[in-house]
C-alpha cells in the first residue's frame, strides 16, 4: 500500500503487484528469497483475505540468486590437516575423506563392521536407508 501511495489492495491488481516485486528486486536489491516471500504474502492476502484472484502470470523482474562457488580443500591441504591429527580422530578423518563417508556413518562404525582382510567396511543406516 505504501509503495502505491496508500491505495487499498482491492483497487490494485496484477500490474501493481508486478511493479512492487520489480521495485524490490531492482531498487531495493533484495534477495531472491525475500522477493519470493513478499510474492507469497501478496498471493495469500489477495486469495485468502480479500477473496480476489490474481492472474496466473505475475511477470516481474526476478531477483537473482548469487553464484556461490564451493569451497574445497586441495589434496595437499587435506594431507596437512590429517597429518596434524593422531589416534581415533585421524582415523575418522581418513574415513570421512578417503571413503566418502558421512560424519554419522563414521560415528556409527563398530569394530565388527570393518574387515581388513577383505578390505571393506560395512556402513549401517547410511543415507537413503529405509527405516
Amino acid at each position: 500500500m505504501v509503495y502505491h501511495n496508500m491505495r487499498h489492495p482491492l483497487e490494485m491488481g496484477e500490474s501493481e503487484v508486478e511493479a512492487f516485486l520489480t521495485h524490490l528486486a531492482v531498487d531495493r536489491h533484495v534477495s531472491a528469497s525475500t522477493q519470493n516471500q513478499a510474492f507469497n504474502a501478496l498471493l495469500f492476502l489477495y486469495r485468502n483475505v480479500l477473496g480476489k484472484q490474481l492472474g496466473e502470470e505475475i511477470d516481474s523482474v526476478r531477483a537473482t540468486r548469487p553464484n556461490r562457488l564451493p569451497v574445497v580443500m586441495t589434496e595437499e591441504e587435506v594431507r596437512r590437516v590429517i597429518s596434524c591429527m593422531h589416534g581415533v580422530p585421524q582415523i575418522m578423518a581418513k574415513l570421512l575423506y578417503g571413503g566418502g563417508l558421512r560424519a554419522m556413518e563414521v560415528l556409527r562404525l563398530r569394530v565388527k563392521d570393518i574387515a581388513f582382510e577383505q578390505n571393506y567396511l560395512l556402513v549401517r543406516d547410511g543415507k537413503g536407508a529405509t527405516p
